[in-house]
């Protein structure tokens, strides 16, 4: 067992299945947990999805191609709508937009009466937001975790395997930790000042080894939270973290099952959730259906499915989107399914080029992406498929750039979930992103080795203003505390494409991000480039009861 402390001072077996959508449209995943591959089971309808399917309607995905803006890598085509009036020039600049957003945030939570009510049993937050803490375990301390000088977080993610590169996640959130608690930046309601302490321990992208971790966390290492990566080993531990009543908010997955503030108020994800993903692509292929047909009049859409609850969750989301569509009988959803830590992709990606799909998708993360890319150019899939989709975790350069596979992602598409790329040359003007990566360089970290290390300072980024805001709520920081304030964030985030909203509000809207950018890859410029303008869903998406058994939300 590998343990990794941030101070913030200081697959070898494959699945083959092939469906054709007309004569078996209603089935989906058969359990959210397990090794098996999904196969036989009967589906219940995905509310989630249909909600979002409801709401993307008619939307326009990618449109005409439009150029890029150096400056700040969105599309030239977005209307003004999506853009910052006075867009920050600098960090002081953006530091004083962020001081009056967590002003506004704190005024709000203070003069609604949210947080710990007088009976010292019942929290409270916005849009109906409830915790019942009678219900915690006994011995539960609203401060566990917090000293007179730190707050410590414990974290479960691979430092090992195929995800092995997602451990560059925790250092840059340990590096943008530990800049603002050298500044001093976590000073309390109470006059109390800490440093944040990330302790991080690899699980190597394995549920059974996040168990055991989770549970140190919890009994021994009695941290004040807990961060995970991965929809298999939050699945896993999710349940028990609530029972416990530990915070347990920014989880690096876009499974829709953390959407759940009613029975899981301690949880929330971060990334763009996986399903409403999913229903994009199902939108896409509608919407090209013209093109994208064959001589047999049906499109043959072609994935690549990870074998856990990660993979399933848009491979589920997909069927379900397929059992409502009108066009179910025209489309053949063709899979392959492999091992999370299989050591190559080369026969599911040669069976599934055998189908000839017009369109491919990579339902992976990690190794596999860039695997999915070498592949499909290997076995002719590159030049007969007429689009070929990358998944939003597979968005950083440093998986699809010039240094792992060359110029073959040239031409690759993506529902990016509006992430800004932290070595994407367009981003060389953003203020933000050159403090990121100069932040990074001063710690000997150097940005271009892994777009991990980008998508770290993000989240790092989220912890800081939601401990900030925590802290100058009545109280000081508490548990209770850092759940409400992150249950009411409204910010603009610098590590978001413009017109990407990052917000949560209690109960009625529990996704952090809903909009997405649809991209296509340009090798000569090392960059994803927007196609059209961003897709904003912000407070659309329905809340996930997540049912293990079918694999849906109810």
């Amino acid at each position: 067992m590998t343990y990794v402390t941030f101070d913030a001072m200081g697959d070898g077996m494959r699945i083959s299945k092939r469906v054709v959508a007309g004569s078996v449209a209603m089935v989906v995943v058969a359990a959210a947990c397990g090794g098996d591959d999904g196969g036989g089971a009967t589906a219940t309808a995905d509310s989630a999805v249909e909600a979002v399917k409801n709401e993307i309607g008619t939307i326009q995905l990618g449109g005409t191609t439009t150029p890029t803006s150096a400056a700040t890598g969105t599309s030239a085509g977005q209307t003004a709508s999506t853009e910052p009036a006075d867009k920050p020039t600098s960090m002081d600049e953006w530091e004083k937009v962020w001081a009056a957003e967590r002003a506004a945030i704190v005024k709000r939570i203070k003069d609604n009466k949210w947080g710990l009510q007088a009976d010292g049993k019942t929290v409270l937050g916005a849009e109906g937001f409830k915790i019942d803490l009678s219900a915690c375990a006994a011995g539960w301390s609203n401060t566990e975790g917090l000293s007179d000088t730190t707050i410590e977080i414990g974290s479960h993610t691979p430092f090992s395997g195929t995800l092995a590169d997602a451990g560059n996640i925790n250092k840059g959130a340990a590096t943008i930790l530990d800049h603002y608690s050298k500044e001093g930046f976590f000073k309390d309601s109470n006059g109390v000042t800490r440093n944040a302490v990330l302790v991080s321990k690899d699980d190597g992208y394995d549920p059974a080894r996040t168990i055991p971790l989770v549970d140190e966390f919890l009994d021994s290492d009695k941290v004040f939270a807990i961060w995970g990566l991965g929809s298999p080993s939050v699945m896993k531990t999710y349940d028990k973290i609530n029972q416990r009543c530990v915070p347990h908010p920014f989880a690096v997955t876009g499974h829709p099952a953390w959407g759940d503030p009613v029975n899981h108020p301690w949880t929330t994800g971060i990334l763009f959730a996986y399903n409403t993903e999913a229903v994009l692509w199902g939108s896409f292929i509608e919407q090209r259906f013209e093109e994208l047909k064959g001589d047999d009049g049906k499109v043959t859409f072609a994935a690549l499915v990870m074998n856990n609850d990660f993979g399933k969750s848009y491979d589920g989301g997909f069927r379900s989107w397929l059992a409502t569509s009108p066009m179910k009988d025209k489309i053949n959803y063709v899979t392959e399914t492999i091992e999370p830590q299989a050591p190559t992709v080369k026969d599911p990606m040669t069976s599934l080029a055998a189908e000839n799909p017009s369109i491919f998708v990579a339902m992976v993360a990690g190794t596999p992406c860039s695997q999915a890319i070498t592949e499909a150019a290997e076995n002719g899939m590159r030049e007969t498929a007429k689009y070929l989709f990358m998944p939003s975790v597979c968005k950083p350069s440093s998986q699809v750039g010039r240094a792992v596979v060359g110029d073959l992602s040239d031409g690759w598409w993506i529902m990016g979930g509006g992430g800004r790329d932290i070595n994407s040359p367009a981003e060389d003007a953003n203020p933000f992103i050159v403090w990121a990566r100069d932040l990074l360089a001063s710690v000997g970290y150097n940005a271009k080795d892994s777009g991990n290390f980008g998508s770290g300072i993000s989240i790092g980024w989220d912890w800081v203003q939601t401990i900030k805001i925590a802290g100058e709520l009545d109280g000081g920081l508490t548990r209770a505390n850092l759940m409400v304030a992150a249950r009411s964030m409204e910010m603009t985030h610098p590590m978001y494409l413009d017109g990407i909203k990052f917000n949560l509000n209690g109960n009625a809207d529990a996704y952090w991000i809903e909009g997405s950018d649809l991209s296509k890859y340009d090798a000569a410029q090392q960059s994803w480039i927007p196609q059209g303008d961003i897709i904003e869903l912000s407070g659309k998406s329905k809340n996930c009861a997540w049912d293990q058994a079918a694999a849906t939300c109810r």
